[in-house]
């Protein structure tokens, strides 16, 4: 996993609440074992991001020109409700985002973020709404997202700490999965086994 330390990028705006993970990608897109490849099926549910023939609705908020190659996205409150499938994650991080921000997160999809390499922030439904506000009003629009720092800012003069749990921010700026704090530990594993046998 690629450390995570500071990000600027675009604000996409996603107004809207309890998102959930077969909103963020279909069950039907679930076949595949890899973690790749499921952006293209980002919020494909229908009515969301295409049209009955397949194209790109236009009327969908992400499909917005102001919003591409963005890398932040800014949604309502309890993102990533319902199942607990790590596809979620998986499918926003191939399709661009590293930083989901929101006045509150579902608890699973909160840690799965943290454990794929993608930061989730909360922060109050104001601040929330100012950026969306932003996002959607100027095509482009602009934030950075400062994990050292814990704070999220413009160049407009916006700026809010955040706060996160400090064993995650802290696997996250180093680039530590579950499976890379295992191999901190190796040469230890590896005496344990050596002493077993």
């Amino acid at each position: 996993m690629e450390p995570f330390i500071k990000i600027t990028g675009v604000v996409a705006a996603l107004d809207r609440e309890n998102v959930d993970t077969d909103q963020i990608i279909p069950a039907v897109y679930l076949k595949r074992i890899e973690r790749t490849g499921f952006g293209q099926f980002l919020f494909s549910q229908p009515g969301w991001r295409f049209l009955p023939d397949g194209q790109l609705d236009p009327n969908f908020e992400l499909n917005r020109p102001g919003y591409k190659g963005a890398a932040i996205l800014v949604a309502g409150k309890n993102f990533g409700s319902g199942s607990s499938r790590e596809h979620a994650p998986w499918a926003l991080l191939d399709y661009g985002f590293k930083v989901i921000i929101a006045p509150s997160f579902a608890d699973i999809f909160h840690n799965n973020c943290f454990q794929n390499g993608m930061l989730p922030v909360v922060l109050p439904e104001d601040a929330v709404r100012e950026i969306m506000d932003k996002a959607t009003n100027q095509g482009g629009y602009q934030l950075t997202v400062d994990l050292e720092r814990l704070e999220v800012s413009d160049q407009q003069g916006f700026s809010i700490p955040f706060s996160t749990n400090e064993f995650r921010r802290g696997c996250l700026l180093n680039g530590l999965d579950d499976i890379g704090l295992t191999l901190q530990l190796e040469s230890k594993i590896e005496s344990f086994e050596k002493r077993r046998n």
